[in-house]
């Protein structure tokens, strides 16, 4: 961070003692930040928040009475309200974490060095609002994912995203020649990702429009989409006027 920069005040919450003891030590030896105070639940994490304002708060998830969760969402609404980095040991929640705008989701043990980049990650967000504030109710359309890894949970830009196919009660999200599963349902990333870039072709199929070179139909009559990587995918008959309107007829 720039040497003019203030430190980062940081609040821990977690109900663990052990947890938050080691939280504690690594912050000590971080780079830009500066520890404020720490709570052992839910309520205890809002009180102290709005008692001493601090720029990021590292908070777990599964504590006694309100979760972490459920205090991101009560202190979304203040203002200004602190980046959220959430701290856990349990990786399904990354779809909430992401629903409540977390700018960061770390795994226990926590690493020194993404500690660091997730409090760089912190820094550079805040920065950002206050130089361009959200406009009022923020973006409507889903912009990022989190999905698990074999490191832990990776950030996924919405834009990225080539095309997303349905594998039971999860969604596949294929970005170039990798892909990762996300619990989400079809319907619900089809309302929530932007029509003016994103499609859906089939039940369980939803392509970026720029992704598709090109359509063409099958000895049965049905429309085929022709993908950038090659691919192919069957347009449902319940939505073959999607390629007309693609195609502008």
């Amino acid at each position: 961070m720039p040497p003019e920069s203030k430190p980062l005040r940081v609040l821990i919450a977690d109900d663990e003692p052990l947890a938050a003891e080691r939280l504690q030590l690594l912050l000590a030896r971080a780079e830009g930040a500066q520890l404020v105070g720490t709570a052992s639940d839910g309520d205890s994490a809002i009180n102290l928040t709005e008692a001493l304002s601090p720029d990021v708060l590292l908070l777990d998830i599964a504590m006694p009475g309100l979760d972490g969760i459920s205090v991101a969402r009560a202190l979304a609404a203040q203002n200004p309200s602190p980046a959220v980095v959430f701290v856990t040991a349990f990786d399904q929640f990354a779809v909430a974490a992401f629903e409540v705008e977390a700018v960061d989701y770390l795994m226990k043990p926590v690493d020194p060095n993404r500690l660091q980049r997730a409090l760089d990650r912190a820094q550079a967000y805040l920065q950002q609002r206050v130089s361009q504030p959200a406009p009022s109710g923020g973006s409507k359309w889903l912009e990022e994912f989190w999905a698990s890894d074999l490191s832990g949970l990776v950030r996924i830009a919405a834009r990225d995203v080539d095309r997303v196919s349905a594998e039971r009660d999860y969604m596949r999200l294929h970005v170039g020649r990798r892909s990762w599963l996300i619990h989400h349902s079809m319907a619900a990333l089809e309302e929530g990702l932007n029509p003016e870039i994103f499609v859906r072709l089939h039940r369980s199929a939803i392509v970026r429009k720029d992704f598709i070179a090109g359509f063409t139909r099958n000895q049965s009559g049905r429309w085929i989409a022709r993908l950038a990587d090659g691919t192919e995918q069957p347009v449902g008959r319940l939505y073959s006027d999607r390629v007309r309107a693609i195609a502008g007829r």
